[in-house]
């Protein structure tokens, strides 16, 4: 990792007269343009001692974002305060899911759900508490709980988050999905992942009361073409042989023909699910990201082969699929990756199996930026050019976003001519510019 101190250190000699916030963004600058070129940062400073300030940052940020500087006419740049902590790195190890604690509310004592974990994980300690909501506020959290999260899970009764529409990012074109909410929490290290800074409990939440989901459901008002996915919050599969969540919503979902039930993936955890009678609305979808970046950046899950292998075996048992490009990576010579994940995708599963496909490019709230640094000092997905966007998230700028998805839609369309493709959490703009490259802005 650089050497942070004789940034700031350099900074503070070069340039005694600026006050805190211009040093501060000079120091964020130099860290951020020496980790991407792998150079050391005094290479980049010998020639700006004695300027001013403007000129010193215009230098750095053409340095830093040379194509958004191009092609953006006013774009906003997010230059917080370096700030990384080594005591937050997250330590990759061989992965091990057994909680040391698991916490119970007191409601959920006799809930079956607590008796298989108990049969699973005899060795933990069971500890009953009043309420999660009691217990966080007992309890700090910062992020180095975070990283020990697969430690305590919880077992909690859920009573008034059991479906809600998707929390699509302001100004985006809605997808129309819903989301069950069956726990909160995963086990795995994606580098991207929006739940280290949206989270404030240091363990993974399971909800035990699946037969209020459905008493609730059936009272509840809804519209046909209803897409319900429990895997925003969480994996909806990573410990599915235990929770045996799939197999009872699978079952219920079969009497709602015109709903499409998904279960959202990066495991390749489907045994249980496959003792289930499969059904046409029901879906098992897999994220996809070609090997590479699932090596560099989303530790501990199925790697692309057992994700695909498990998606034909899902076929097999008369199931249909679905695949999320989400997020998409941009890096040099990206398409090539994609493009051949695409074509290996296709050369195992018929158009006709997969029920819809969704592209989503890299986007996060600044507030995770900080947190990446910390617990991934060495990533490499904060090297590009991201900068904040049309709903403040940190995005890619809007050319390299259209690019990416026409380039995406090209190799689809290839191999899947009719297949519904649709967008993430993106801006309508870019969805009305794709039409012609085969974009869908119709529902299922």
């Amino acid at each position: 990792m650089l050497d942070i101190f004789s940034i700031q250190r350099t900074v503070e000699k070069n340039f005694p007269y600026f006050g805190i916030n211009k040093k501060n963004e000079i120091i964020r600058l130099l860290y951020e343009i020496s980790k991407k070129e792998k150079i050391n940062f005094l290479k980049i400073t010998r020639d700006l001692k004695g300027r001013d300030f403007s000129f010193i940052k215009k230098i750095l940020l053409e340095r830093r974002y040379p194509y958004t500087l191009l092609k953006e006419k006013e774009p906003r740049f997010y230059l917080p305060i370096l700030d990384i902590q080594p005591e937050n790195k997250l330590r990759i190890k061989k992965f091990k899911l057994y909680p040391k604690k698991i916490y119970f509310e007191k409601e959920t004592e006799d809930l079956s759900l607590l008796k298989r974990f108990k049969r699973f994980f005899p060795r933990a300690e069971f500890i009953q508490i009043e309420t999660l909501k009691d217990y966080l506020k007992a309890h700090g959290y910062t992020l180095k709980d975070y990283n020990l999260r697969k430690e305590s899970f919880f077992i909690v009764k859920e009573k008034y988050d059991f479906l809600k529409n998707c929390p699509c990012t302001k100004d985006a074109l809605n997808c129309g999905y819903s989301i069950l909410n069956l726990g909160f929490g995963c086990p795995y290290e994606c580098i991207y992942c929006y739940l280290q800074e949206y989270t404030d409990s240091a363990g993974i939440i399971f909800s035990g009361n699946l037969e209020d989901f459905f008493r609730y459901f059936k009272k509840f008002k809804r519209s046909s073409k209803l897409r319900i996915g429990s895997g925003e919050f969480t994996d909806s599969l990573f410990l599915d042989d235990i929770t045996q969540y799939s197999v009872e919503l699978i079952n219920f979902f079969r009497d709602y023909p015109d709903i499409y039930f998904e279960f959202k993936t990066k495991s390749k955890n489907i045994d249980f699910l496959l003792n289930a009678k499969s059904s046409k609305n029901i879906v098992i979808s897999w994220s996809l990201n070609p090997q590479k970046i699932i090596k560099e950046c989303e530790f501990y899950t199925a790697d692309l082969k057992e994700r695909i292998v498990s998606a034909v075996k899902c076929i097999e048992a008369g199931f249909k699929v679905g695949f999320h490009f989400d997020p998409i990576i941009y890096y040099e010579g990206w398409q090539y990756d994609y493009k051949e994940l695409l074509n290996y995708l296709f050369d195992k599963i018929k158009e006709d199996s997969i029920l819809w496909i969704s592209l989503g490019t890299l986007r996060f709230n600044p507030r995770l930026k900080k947190i990446i640094e910390n617990r991934f000092p060495e990533n490499k997905i904060l090297d590009e050019e991201l900068i904040l966007g049309f709903d403040g998230k940190l995005r890619y700028p809007k050319e390299i976003r259209f690019n990416i998805y026409k380039k995406m839609l090209e190799f689809i369309r290839k191999r899947a001519k009719h297949l519904w493709v649709y967008l993430c959490m993106e801006e309508r703009v870019i969805w009305q510019a794709l039409k012609e490259f085969g974009i869908s802005m119709k529902n299922v």
